[in-house]
């Protein structure tokens, strides 16, 4: 731990499921669900892995009215009806967040389902941002069963409730 959080935390697959594995954080280990595809070292946009690679936790996104503020050290950004995740390679705003209009194929965050109630943006394919190498890999809310994600971490909600207070401002999340 470092100024009163962790900065670091790990996440590995499960032996024999590739769409299932463990956060490791400090003494602290949480069940995960893994993108469809498995962990992959040659992450493109599309395939549904979750990338191999140490990344910088930037900030968290959260819905105000079905949860209260999270009390943690990570920058927080409220989701508006608006916000979306731009998942198109040719576009200029590739892999990053933009306000929706009605036209848009973009990532929506506000989502009826819960699963981005609760959401950690991390810092993969941003600098530089590179066209098919993968967009909105997050850490946020798993599905009931523990199915796979589209290429993100998932876990429990009771237990992305409990990490988040246990993070240092300049946590890294390393996936192997």
């Amino acid at each position: 731990m470092r100024n009163g959080g962790l900065s670091l935390i790990r996440v590995t697959a499960a032996a024999g499921g590739p769409t299932r594995g463990h956060l490791i954080a400090g003494n602290r280990v949480f069940p995960v669900a893994l993108g469809r595809g498995g962990i992959r070292a040659n992450k493109r946009e599309g395939d549904g892995a979750t990338p191999r690679g140490r990344f910088k936790l930037l900030r968290i996104w959260w819905r105000a009215d079905r949860l209260p503020r999270p009390g943690a050290a990570l920058a927080i950004r409220r989701i508006g009806k608006n916000d979306g995740w731009c998942e198109d390679p040719r576009a200029r705003n590739y892999n990053r967040p933009v306000k929706l209009s009605a036209q848009s194929h973009a990532d929506r965050l506000w989502r009826e389902d819960h699963l981005y109630d609760l959401v950690i943006e991390l810092d993969h394919n941003t600098r530089p941002r590179v066209p098919y190498r993968g967009s909105a890999v997050f850490i946020h809310f798993a599905r009931i069963g523990f199915t796979p994600t589209a290429g993100c971490v998932a876990l429990k909600r009771g237990h992305l409730q409990k990490l988040l207070p246990r993070l240092a401002r300049d946590c890294w999340v390393e996936i192997r």
